[in-house]
């Protein structure tokens, strides 16, 4: 009988869908848990939603009475983790403890197992033989990519089990060939879940949330802001039958939205600072070089870690010592000494000749004070310079403070942020 979660995530009543991340190696921080994320956005993908997500290490007794809790809270728990060969990996056998079920071999899997690893291995460690034990009336989700299959186990009327390994490339295998449309027939009514995000950047998360508090109320699609370190991302979700509609349910809201924010919205999605420069520079037939000193490399990181960036980026000049300013970008002694390194004069010559020494359209320098030391009452940590030189000797000149609470790395990626998004409010008001 198909079980309508759709209905139970609206009902704060009713039970719904759980995520259990299992490994001590999750709580110590050793790795990402990279599969809430991907396992969650596939559940959006099949219309659910979901209450909890849940990590816990691998002890038996833990794992067994937390499994307990959520059997009391929810219709669908998908576990992560555990599976495997070794003596911490205890999923199956706390899943089993939890119902007081007995653990049975599946015979066909020990055979399965010396097949796949005949392969690569002549010798079979019985310590692998774990794998192949499951409560007697679970369903087996096979296991494509490796040796540790999963199951799918309904221990007590309305609550499924479904379990994989922790390996990313396995779990998804296996969701893939067995569990999407396992879920789909039983749980889904088949709505889905769509998102649209827009991308801002030059504008706080408080303001935008100040400006649109009437969207923010919305039930379908909703609107909920969240912000990464220098840029502001606003997800648009709806909940239709397909994408068609879930798309005409959105586009009234970021029509509202782009009206709005017409000039700090860079772009949706999967879109960069970079990425959007680009394609704009690409469109125009413009080259773009850069001279660093306080970012040292990472402007010029961020542009070449984007496909294409080749045909508009030439290269960059990073001056990080005096020496190399004078030497390098042909900035004068006397300027230096005068003003500091540190200063619009300097960061503005610094445009000026990368932008002709490179033979360049357009040309972005960068020179501040990036901490934690180095800074004074005149010239604090957090200050930072920008130039901006274009065609026609075009110059534009920024002056940003930073807080001084940012550390070096978050001031480096601040700057960054402003320079590029600088430059795309250049072209954007070149282009009207």
């Amino acid at each position: 009988m198909k079980v309508n979660l759709n209905h139970q995530l609206n009902d704060p009543n009713c039970k719904g869908v759980e995520i259990l991340s299992i490994g001590t190696e999750l709580l110590l921080g050793n790795i990402v848990n990279t599969n809430a994320q991907w396992i969650s956005e596939e559940l959006s993908l099949l219309g659910l939603n979901h209450f909890r997500q849940s990590t816990i290490g691998d002890n038996s007794r833990r794992i067994s009475k937390l499994i307990n809790e959520i059997s009391s809270r929810s219709n669908l728990l998908i576990t992560t983790g555990g599976l495997g060969p070794t003596p911490d990996d205890l999923t199956t056998e706390a899943i089993a403890k939890s119902f007081n079920a007995e653990l049975s071999e599946r015979e066909y899997l020990w055979e399965e197992i010396k097949k796949k690893l005949s392969l690569s291995s002549t010798n079979l460690n019985s310590s692998l033989k774990k794998q192949c034990f499951f409560p007697k009336n679970a369903q087996i989700i096979n296991n494509p990519r490796g040796t540790a299959p999963g199951m799918i186990w309904e221990p007590i009327k309305g609550f499924t089990i479904l379990t994989f390994p922790g390996v990313p490339s396995e779990m998804k295998a296996m969701w893939k060939e067995t569990a999407f449309n396992y879920i789909k027939k039983n749980f889904s009514d088949g709505n889905i879940f769509f998102s649209n995000t827009l991308k801002f950047s030059g504008i706080g998360e408080s303001t935008v949330s100040e400006k649109i508090d009437k969207l923010l109320k919305l039930e379908n699609p909703t609107v909920a802001p969240y912000a990464n370190l220098g840029e502001v991302k606003l997800r648009i979700t709806a909940r239709a039958k397909n994408e068609f509609e879930a798309r005409n349910l959105i586009k009234p809201v970021k029509d509202e939205l782009r009206n709005e924010f017409s000039k700090f919205i860079f772009g949706e999605n999967n879109d960069s600072l970079s990425s959007v420069l680009i394609k704009e520079l690409i469109k125009r037939k413009e080259s773009l070089v850069f001279a660093e000193s306080c970012s040292g490399g990472l402007l010029s990181s961020s542009i070449t870690s984007i496909p294409g960036s080749s045909q508009v980026f030439k290269g960059s000049i990073i001056s990080y010592s005096n020496e190399l300013k004078q030497s390098l970008l042909n900035i004068p002694e006397n300027l230096i000494k005068k003003f500091g390194a540190v200063s619009e004069e300097v960061a503005e010559a610094m445009a000026i000749n990368a932008k002709e020494k490179l033979n360049s359209d357009w040309s972005i320098a960068i020179s501040g004070i990036a901490g934690p030391s180095g800074g004074n009452k005149e010239k604090p940590v957090g200050l930072v310079y920008i130039s901006i030189s274009g065609p026609n000797d075009h110059i534009t000149n920024i002056k940003k403070i930073f807080s001084s609470t940012r550390n070096r790395l978050e001031i480096q990626r601040l700057s960054v942020n402003v320079c590029l998004n600088s430059l795309r409010l250049i072209l954007l008001s070149k282009s009207k």
